[in-house]
């Protein structure tokens, strides 16, 4: 019974900011568009039809056609399927990695500490696009390498949100009494310290989320990420820029897809934040 109406006061919480509805029904949306792909697409994206290139919106083809002739709404569908199963890889490359180091650092201290924010600041001196360049120099361009240069670059940043989190409560009576009891720097960061800073985690995923989607577009723009015949965002976009004056349809599209997603990823992440702060949660109670 307590635990229903803990549901039910968290479901009243989460009607009350509008921006989290908002920001993950725009990206649900996007989301099953583009998990439709796997199954069904109205035309192959690969169908090649030199007729029909650069058509315009029509019944058959509403969003017209590319230089190729390929469907641009499959495209569309394909390429945002694509641009999210890259960045959300990408983020949990950064949080699985990037979490137990930031935990570690904050529980033991010393050495470890300095160590995860030594290696923090160098993988921070390398931004997804050079870090994107050194992997393609080797391994060639390519959506698999993309999606490894974001990893590493949300790294650092989960790192130091975790030992954020966790130096806030690492002074608490009860991380003191775990170590009285003989619970060792890994037990605390497993049983203590990771469950009280989740809540700070998923916000954290949701934005960096939104920001490897950008990063994946801007790497396969320049010709880093996604190569054909795979399609994504940026792929699209990259396509589109040759017939951008006469053909504005082909860039606005995938744009406009691209900004909603992002923009919807950081309304989610934003009222997240208020709706998982205990401060917040107190007034609402209080009030």
């Amino acid at each position: 019974m307590r635990s229903g109406t803990r549901a039910t006061r968290q479901i009243s919480r989460l009607f009350r900011h509008p921006s989290i509805v908002l920001g993950l029904v725009v990206a649900g949306l996007f989301l099953c568009l583009g998990l439709t792909s796997l199954v069904w697409t109205p035309y192959p994206i690969d169908r090649v039809d030199i007729a029909r290139q650069l058509g315009e919106p029509s019944l058959r083809n509403w969003l017209g056609t590319d230089h190729l002739g390929r469907d641009l709404l499959s495209l569309l569908m394909a390429g945002t399927l694509t641009s999210f199963v890259v960045a959300t890889i990408a983020v949990a490359i950064g949080a699985m990695i990037g979490v137990p180091l930031g935990l570690i650092a904050a529980a033991r201290g010393g050495w470890a500490e300095w160590l995860v924010l030594r290696l923090s600041d160098f993988l921070f001196a390398f931004p997804a696009l050079i870090t994107a360049i050194l992997i393609t120099a080797i391994a060639g361009p390519g959506a698999i390498n993309a999606m490894l240069a974001i990893g590493i670059f949300n790294i650092p940043v989960f790192a130091r949100v975790a030992r954020g989190g966790a130096m806030a409560l690492i002074g608490l009576d009860y991380i003191g009494a775990a170590r009285l009891a003989g619970l060792g720097p890994f037990g605390i960061a497993w049983r203590h310290l990771l469950p009280n800073i989740a809540g700070l985690i998923i916000v954290q995923g949701t934005i960096q989320l939104a920001l490897a989607i950008v990063a994946e577009a801007g790497l396969s723009y320049v010709g880093l990420g996604t190569q054909a015949p795979g399609t994504s965002l940026g792929l699209l976009l990259r396509e589109a820029q040759t017939f951008v004056l006469f053909k504005p349809h082909l860039a606005l599209i995938p744009g406009l897809a691209l900004v909603l997603i992002v923009v919807a990823l950081n309304l989610a992440g934003d009222g997240l934040r208020d709706l998982l702060d205990p401060r917040l949660a107190r007034a609402e109670r209080v009030a």
